[in-house]
């Protein structure tokens, strides 16, 4: 954190029209952190995790570790999942924990109404004594902060084989970050949405979106396209709306199992200080039942 001081103009600039949740250039594949009415979704027990550095090479950047679990009950109307998050920017590092319940709608064979709602709470410890100042101030010389903010939240999905539409938002409470009534944890809204096409025989096309909304921000908007190849290989580019472009490539090692990486690069001043940003994402499928997995996963 030694140099910390010198790059905080940039940083806060960026960091002050963003939203404080973590974002993911494979945020495609990380809906049910967003959306607690996508638990139980692929109809099998799937766990997925991530783990992104972002502005490699930029001291104090932020780093994030995400892990989701969720299926449907026997009962299949009913879907639970948790999911959980380590974010670390800076001196602050945030652990969140949430468990998710959705309850499903048949409306046709292959068209399902969801509606989630999503509980947990979010740990915030902040180690001021590690940074580094020009001058004493007192408000930064005790050595830790801690916080412990509950919350709840609310999620709608529909999907179909080929569609899928959400809304959600996964905080409504907005929890003080360090004891004031100024400094608090933004309730956050999402809408994403996803489709996919046919190309020919072997060949698809998988564009999807996602929209994030804040009081006092910009719109964050995130776009992605992903050619898939035989139902193995997924090949893809994402854009941030005013913040960074993107590729990813994922393969499909087996029916159960994904793996992806991605990077993207920023498209503002930042640029200048980092080395990009690096992703690194695992899929996995359980099956119990004997006849197999009858499609793969897109969604």
């Amino acid at each position: 954190m030694k140099n910390i001081i010198k790059y905080i103009p940039i940083f806060m600039a960026g960091w002050m029209f963003s939203q404080q949740e973590p974002q993911f250039t494979q945020y495609f594949d990380n809906t049910l952190f967003q959306n607690p009415a996508y638990a139980g979704s692929n109809k099998m027990l799937s766990f997925n995790t991530m783990h992104r550095e972002q502005w490699v090479g930029f001291e104090g950047r932020p780093s994030t570790t995400s892990m989701t679990l969720h299926s449907p009950l026997s009962y299949e109307s009913v879907g639970l999942g948790i999911s959980a998050i380590r974010d670390v920017i800076g001196p602050t590092t945030q652990h969140m924990v949430y468990a998710d319940f959705s309850y499903s709608l048949r409306i046709t064979k292959n068209q399902t109404l969801a509606f989630g709602l999503k509980g947990g709470f979010n740990m915030i410890n902040t180690k001021t004594s590690s940074l580094t100042t020009t001058e004493y101030d007192p408000n930064l010389v005790q050595n830790t902060l801690n916080r412990f903010n509950p919350n709840v939240g609310f999620g709608v999905y529909y999907h179909s084989d080929k569609f899928y539409l959400g809304l959600s938002s996964p905080k409504l409470l907005e929890g003080s970050i360090d004891g004031s009534t100024t400094n608090l944890e933004k309730r956050h809204f999402y809408l994403h949405t996803g489709a996919i096409f046919n190309l020919g025989n072997v060949w698809k096309l998988r564009p999807t979106a996602q929209i994030k909304s804040t009081l006092g921000a910009p719109l964050s908007i995130d776009l992605s396209n992903a050619f898939i190849y035989n139902d193995k290989v997924f090949i893809g580019g994402t854009y941030r709306h005013q913040a960074a472009v993107g590729v990813f490539c994922q393969y499909q090692i087996s029916q159960q199992l994904r793996v992806g990486v991605a990077s993207d690069f920023a498209t503002t001043a930042i640029r200048n200080y980092n080395q990009g940003t690096f992703e690194a994402m695992i899929s996995y499928d359980f099956n119990f039942t004997k006849g197999g997995i009858r499609s793969p996963r897109y969604f």
